[in-house]
């Protein structure tokens, strides 16, 4: 067992604590999904059980803890080498029978580590990790670098393991693979046995008994404050007409008793009152967000005619043909290093080596989200005024996607991944365009939000072309698929 015993955390920045006094205990063998909305702590557990922070209280355990993204300090070396590092007791036939599962050619083993894509690196360090035996895997956001069918390949792996606790927002790829999950609430953190859909399903039956409960109770405390006050007058009636009686006694008595009776009801209103501070602590509540598509007077909004791009002068994808019509929600989809992002860039502007030819219809207005985050800085009064943004509209929409006022104040540097990625989104949100540009949106992006951004994509059906991996995203927006 792993015990986590009156764990209480903040950082020395901050004088908010990010956990207090939790505790839960699961087993080495568990497959663990850790879901939780963006900036609530998640990487940071899993810090702290890497021994990488002080902290108050207790985590027992037995095992050591190996941590994915997995460091490559010189990724210039062979792949071999840095595996053999990564797993010192694991024989070469392991390595490769690993691999295997995976889908990875062997021959990337006796290659530079730099030259592997971005999934296939994702893929052998998830191999060599969990051939060291007896040990723990934390797992942070692997999908983020792998395309649709590559989840679902990682996802089957993951299966046929055990020992790992799992940070992922991809729905349908946890479903493939967990055990039980490992949910971070508003105030402690829960487990319990199933994947997330069935997870999901516990959580908001619980929230619906609570605010049934929260409802009762409220009707129960209004009723017994209006009789609280009902009875306190009375009693000072009673009390008052002992002034000249015949019968003191038997007024003083009668006094006394309507007294204890409202007593009696406050007592049973401060009851109820709390029993409904103990509800509705971890509810989950989810905005409606709004976005403005500028009309056009032109069907066809952007068109692509025999285009391929190219890469060192190598093609890597097309000649293809397709075009984005007004109220069409375009989903580029392939493999990673095809050439989605670079036909969004095209679409931008920028200078990608292509053949073939773009157009875009006369003043159409284009809103872009890029999938990298890397160039976001200062603060978000600041980046307002950089993009032209109303900044009310602005830090509204992004209190929607669950920012608490407090990172306001903070250099949008010091964000986490989702927190970053809903900073774009955000801005995308707030500039009134004909066509939406979304370059992978929902990296780091939290279940909540993943669902509020369908929701609001499926009510207002805006135009957009855009590359995500998410096949639950996929299904419910996508009204049109281009592979590459």
């Amino acid at each position: 067992m792993i015990k986590v015993e009156n764990l209480t955390f903040s950082y020395p920045t901050s004088y908010d604590n990010i956990f207090e006094n939790v505790n839960f205990q699961i087993d080495t063998d568990w497959k663990l999904g850790f879901v939780g909305r963006n900036g609530r702590g998640k990487t940071t557990f899993l810090n702290l059980l890497l021994g990488k922070f002080e902290h108050s209280g207790k985590i027992i355990s037995s095992v050591q803890f190996d941590y994915f993204p997995y460091h490559v300090a010189d990724k210039k070396r062979f792949t071999e080498e840095i595996l053999q590092e990564i797993c010192p007791l694991a024989e070469e036939w392991e390595l490769m029978r690993e691999l295997s599962y995976l889908d990875v050619d062997s021959d990337v083993l006796w290659r530079s580590f730099d030259t592997l894509s971005n999934g296939e690196q994702t893929k052998v360090l998830l191999a060599a990790l969990f051939l060291n035996e007896g040990h723990f895997l934390l797992i942070d956001e692997p999908t983020n670098h792998l395309d649709t069918n590559a989840r679902e390949m990682v996802s089957a792996y993951l299966r046929k393991k055990k020992g790992f606790i799992l940070v992922s927002h991809d729905r349908r790829f946890l479903d493939g693979c967990v055990d039980h999950i490992l949910s971070l609430n508003r105030t402690n953190i829960e487990v319990q046995s199933g994947n997330f859909s069935s997870w999901m399903v516990n959580f908001e039956r619980q929230q619906e008994f609570e605010q049934a409960q929260n409802e009762r109770l409220q009707k129960d405390i209004n009723r017994l404050r209006q009789a609280s006050k009902r009875a306190s007058v009375w009693s000072d009636r009673v009390e008052a007409s002992k002034i000249g009686a015949a019968d003191k006694g038997y007024v003083g008595h009668k006094a006394a008793k309507m007294m204890k009776r409202s007593k009696s009801i406050e007592a049973r209103q401060e009851k109820a009152i709390e029993q409904k501070s103990a509800l509705l602590k971890n509810t989950e509540s989810t905005e409606h967000l709004k976005i403005l598509p500028l009309e056009h007077y032109a069907e066809t909004f952007a068109s692509f005619s025999e285009v391929a791009v190219c890469y060192n002068g190598n093609v890597v994808c097309g000649p293809l043909s397709f075009s984005v019509r007004q109220g069409e929600r375009v989903l580029l989809a392939g493999k990673n290093g095809s050439g989605k992002s670079s036909l969004l860039k095209l679409l931008m502007g920028e200078p990608i080596a292509h053949t073939g030819t773009v157009k875009l219809g006369s003043g159409l207005v284009i809103s872009y989200v890029p999938q990298d985050t890397s160039h976001l800085h200062g603060t978000l009064t600041d980046f307002a005024k950089e993009h032209g943004l109303d900044e009310t509209l602005f830090k509204a929409m992004l209190r929607k996607l669950d920012i608490d006022r407090i990172q306001f104040e903070k250099d949008i540097r010091d964000f986490s991944g989702g927190q970053k990625k809903k900073v774009l989104i955000a801005k995308s949100l707030c500039e009134k365009a004909h066509l939406y540009v979304w370059d992978e949106p929902l990296n780091f992006i939290d279940v909540y939000s993943r669902m509020q951004i369908e929701q609001l994509i499926n009510d207002y059906s805006p135009t957009m072309i855009f590359v995500e991996h998410d096949s639950s995203f996929q299904d419910s927006v996508a009204t049109k698929i281009v592979s590459l």
